[in-house]
């Protein structure tokens, strides 16, 4: 088998993690290419490398001296290299550093700079080969990642090299800037990696033991997922899920490799496997349960409004000229809701407001918000009746009122609308009726 493993930071935090990193991987000889995040937190009130890189980047755009923070992040390395006994110095890379980010390299680069150095000494410490990111991971002048030039750099730059380093999270640009990924873009490297060399596997290793059932803040003993489809990890990740960044999952599914999520503080622990479909069958009708809270519901009435042609598309024009997108669309005869973000429609608000009378002259038109979005997703539930019913049953037992519901023609997932105030009692009234109880 040929394996591309990704480590998070909290993995790659201390020499300690580095040592059990190197034992995963030593542990098996098809572990051949390794994509590492920047150091991440020791414990718990420290910072992460990328926040102080973040942080040296913010002090050189405001014009202060950015030496001490600097000195924060190359300590970081210092301990890491010595604990390890490591003949390795990244002096010269950390003054480099410096001097880039003083002359204005942006944030993107100063960023990306804790998965480079953290590459470096993760492929010392293994004896493997080490390829900078920004070599084989191509984005365009606009910030597009370039997913077909990408895969054949990387073929062509990976080809016969049996094991290899490559940081997460960045790559260059057409123009010779360093780009990077959304916040957890090195989980995106690794499926980008997993494709090009034609992986079996790819192996995400992190400080969890799989994927929850739902979120353990608010279900503390919630039970692991030990498989799930990318479809249904899809729908999970939109909706709040975070132990794999959501657009990690295109580059394996377009070849079939499965994901397998896995704890590199616990690696005995089976984790929880993504696969493109599977005969194996839940232990529970529904495969998990995710949300978010802060949505702003926005209630059109119009009598007659479904005889109207392009009635719908001129509600939506109204969010589209302000820069606003939706998120949920449920409807009725005469009632049509936009689910927004609140923090993105509270500045717009008004202005919202008045180009949906222009242009759809509704009836009543109201505002909600303190809203929260909850989505149940299971592959089980296609063949199961009465789903829903136990849904509104549990929520009604917790005197949970649903606002709204909304359900897939794939009937993959179910999107429930509560109030924020109820959103902890009603994901804790599913789980109880689906997991506990199994009603």
């Amino acid at each position: 088998m040929k394996k591309v493993v990704k480590f998070g930071g909290s993995s790659l935090a201390s020499a300690e993690q580095f040592r059990k990193v190197a034992g995963i991987i030593h542990a098996d000889p098809d572990r051949r290419y390794v994509v590492p995040s920047a150091p991440g937190k020791r414990f718990k009130s420290d910072t992460k490398v990328t926040d102080l890189l973040y942080a040296c980047q913010r002090a050189a755009e405001a014009g202060l001296p950015i030496d001490d923070k600097m000195e924060l992040v190359a300590e970081r390395y210092r301990d890491i290299i010595r604990e390890l006994d490591l003949s390795l110095s990244l002096e010269d890379e950390f003054e480099k550093i410096k001097k880039d980010i003083v002359a204005g390299a942006g944030s993107d680069y100063a960023a990306s700079r804790g998965e480079y150095l953290n590459g470096q000494v993760l492929a010392a410490f293994l004896g493997f080969p080490f390829i900078d990111a920004a070599d084989v991971i191509r984005f365009g002048n606009t910030g597009a990642f370039l997913g077909d030039e990408t895969n054949d750099l990387l073929r062509e730059r990976l080809e016969g090299l049996e094991y290899a380093v490559i940081p997460g999270f960045y790559g260059r640009c057409k123009d010779g800037h360093i780009h990077t990924f959304s916040r957890g873009g090195s989980d995106i490297t690794g499926s980008i990696v997993a494709r090009a060399v034609r992986a079996d596997m790819y192996e995400n290793w992190t400080d969890v033991s799989g994927v929850l059932i739902t979120d353990p803040s608010i279900i503390p003993d919630a039970k692991p997922i030990p498989i799930l489809t990318y479809r249904e990890l899809r729908e999970l990740s939109y909706m709040g899920f975070s132990v794999l960044h959501e657009e990690a999952i295109f580059p394996v599914r377009s070849e079939g490799i499965p994901i397998h999520i896995l704890n590199t503080n616990d690696p005995a622990a089976p984790g929880t496997m993504i696969v493109d479909t599977t005969s194996i069958k839940s232990d529970y009708v529904i495969t998990g349960i995710a949300g978010k809270r802060g949505f702003v519901a926005v209630n059109v009435d119009k009598a007659m409004m479904n005889a109207e042609i392009g009635f719908g598309r001129r509600v939506l024009q109204a969010f589209e000229d302000n820069g606003i997108s939706f998120e949920h669309l449920p409807s009725g005869i005469d009632t049509m809701t936009v689910f927004v973000h609140q923090d993105e429609f509270e500045a717009k608000e008004q202005q919202v407001l008045s180009r949906i009378r222009e242009l759809c002259s509704p009836d009543l038109l109201e505002v909600e918000n303190g809203m929260a979005l909850i989505a149940v997703v299971g592959r089980g539930m296609r063949s199961q009746r009465g789903t829903a019913g136990r849904i509104f049953s549990a929520l009604a037992h917790a005197r949970v009122n649903v606002r709204m519901i909304d359900q897939g023609s794939s009937e993959l997932n179910i999107i429930i609308g509560v109030s924020d105030d109820d959103f902890a009692a009603a994901i804790r009234a599913i789980y109880d009726i689906f997991v506990n109880t199994r009603l």
